[in-house]
């Protein structure tokens, strides 16, 4: 049976719920940013992520294996092509002014964090492998669990979902965001990386969300150019720490990630599940003040203990497993611009001169905690 926790803003600013109040500060007063960025259409694929340099007013869209920087008013100022792995959820590293990517190679059982040095983003058509304007991490910790042979048979089944290989349910990676160590509001930004977890309703292995965290201070050390062609595998051997979030299994995971600063959570938007026992939500948040605890990573075929991450009060739970969560659009997209504002994309398509194109716009929207849906659009 699904219970309903309904919270007048009042009630959540006064309790602290949700980090700063939202009631001191309307968030839809600030008039400084369009309410619509429009990405473009694009044939690559459908919109994956974006990022925003609001000093410098550009947008940053994935649509799959082409990236695009746009002005704040939509216009195309370049972009980067000839991906042909999997380029996922975005983020901008305020520290060192780059974009931030997840970028799958499953054939290979390669994955990377691409870096975009975005200030040499200034033509369309810029090439990931000769323009020099990006550089990959690879990630070997995600490596390991994606090609785990959980059944012991010897053979590793690929990149299937209905198997009981990859540890966790392991597809690969999407949500990428910076934000504080988890059990902190605040201190060293860390970059955390959402694993993809296939949709499989015969294991119970799959029903958490797993996140790494890396201080990517020393990175430079490991970045190296783009080849597609010969893999290479320079990234950190260890994570700064591995977390994982009960939510029920979902389909393809953590599709974007992004830590808050005015709720004080990480807010995780997911592709929703399809396991009958859980509620199947379509968005989660973690409190990121809330020390992770030690315990059992439920469902592991042998006994595992790990860090567990607490979803956040509030919205909708679901009494029979005691996940929370809420129902909300931001799989395409989702961008916290801090004050209890967002950029949140809406995918569509179009067909231009008979070609079949994807779209992805950029929409203004602001936090208002109620449930089901805890935002509005301005």
């Amino acid at each position: 049976m699904r219970k309903i926790l309904t919270l007048t803003l009042a009630a959540t600013a006064s309790l602290g719920l949700f980090g700063s109040s939202v009631s001191a500060t309307p968030a839809d007063r600030p008039r400084d940013l369009p309410a619509q960025i429009d990405g473009g259409a694009w044939s690559e694929g459908h919109v994956q992520g974006m990022a925003i340099d609001r000093r410098n007013g550009y947008m940053y869209f994935s649509f799959t294996n082409v990236l695009v920087k746009t002005d704040l008013n939509g216009r195309p100022v370049g972009s980067v092509t000839g991906f042909t792995g999997h380029l996922g959820d975005l983020d901008f590293n305020t520290q060192d002014g780059r974009v931030y990517g997840s970028l799958e190679y499953k054939e290979q059982e390669s994955f990377y964090i691409a870096i975009f040095d975005v200030d040499r983003i200034t033509s369309m058509n810029m090439d990931a492998q000769t323009s020099d304007v990006v550089s990959t991490v690879y990630l070997k910790e995600v490596v390991d669990d994606y090609v785990a042979d959980m059944n012991g048979d010897g053979v590793f089944d690929g990149n299937v979902g209905n198997t009981p290989d990859h540890r966790y349910g392991c597809s690969g990676i999407d949500g990428v965001a910076f934000g504080p160590e988890f059990g902190k509001r605040h201190g060293k930004q860390k970059l955390t990386v959402a694993y993809g977890i296939y949709s499989n309703v015969n294991r119970q292995d799959n029903d958490h969300q797993v996140l790494l965290q890396y201080d990517v201070q020393q990175w430079k050390k490991y970045e190296r150019p783009l080849t597609e062609s010969d893999p290479h595998k320079s990234g950190p051997e260890h994570v700064d720490g591995k977390y994982f979030a009960y939510t029920g299994n979902t389909t393809y995971g953590v599709q974007n990630l992004e830590f808050d600063e005015h709720t004080g959570n990480w807010m995780m938007a997911v592709y929703r599940g399809v396991k009958p026992q859980f509620p199947n939500y379509s968005f989660f948040m973690v409190e990121s003040g809330t020390k992770p605890r030690t315990g059992e990573i439920v469902g592991q075929p042998e006994p595992e203990r790990g860090e567990l991450l607490t979803l956040a009060p509030g919205g909708l739970e679901d009494a029979a497993t005691g996940v929370r969560g809420w129902e909300f659009t931001g799989e395409y997209g989702l961008v916290s611009l801090g004050d209890g504002r967002y950029y949140v994309a809406k995918a569509g398509t179009v067909t231009e001169d008979g070609v079949s194109k994807h779209t992805g716009v950029a929409e203004l929207y602001r936090w208002t905690g109620q449930t089901p849906t805890p935002f509005v659009k301005l």
